[in-house]
């Protein structure tokens, strides 16, 4: 039941980004920054590819996938079609490794340590559904900021 809910919402937000990443009027705004705002909605958007295929992905589907944090945060420039595709895979391994999971598993403590304490699974993917929205509204705000 409880995965039925997480895999609605994670394809809700992940559909809406892809939403707010075709928006852009101007391909260059996805990788602006000002004073006020730190991150680009292109990099919170590589961000959020990273946290899912990492902490879903990886730990759970066993798909092998490699993170590199700080290049989330430093490159740029990627068209909008490349990051909208790569949303696109990050759906498919999200619905394929949530189709795959056992309800018992959410109840078990998550693989590795994420925050200071260990949490159980459960937890760890309500905590990644609420990360994905609330860097969601932070593309909406820098997408709607500064391309204005």
């Amino acid at each position: 039941m409880i995965i039925e809910t997480l895999k609605n919402l994670f394809n809700r937000d992940l559909k809406r980004l892809i939403t707010e990443i075709e928006q852009y009027e101007n391909e260059s705004s996805i990788w602006k920054t000002s004073t006020q705002i730190s991150n680009s909605g292109g990099n919170l958007c590589l961000h959020l590819i990273g946290n899912l295929n990492t902490y879903i992905g990886k730990e759970l589907g066993n798909t092998g996938y490699e993170r590199n944090r700080e290049l989330e945060f430093s490159l740029k420039g990627i068209p909008k079609q490349k990051l909208i595709s790569m949303i696109e895979s990050t759906i498919e391994m999200l619905n394929q490794t949530l189709a795959n999971l056992d309800e018992n598993v959410l109840k078990a403590e998550y693989p590795i340590l994420v925050f200071e304490q260990k949490t159980t699974t459960e937890y760890l993917l309500i905590h990644l559904s609420s990360h994905l929205a609330y860097h969601l509204g932070q593309i909406n705000y820098h997408r709607r900021g500064l391309e204005n």
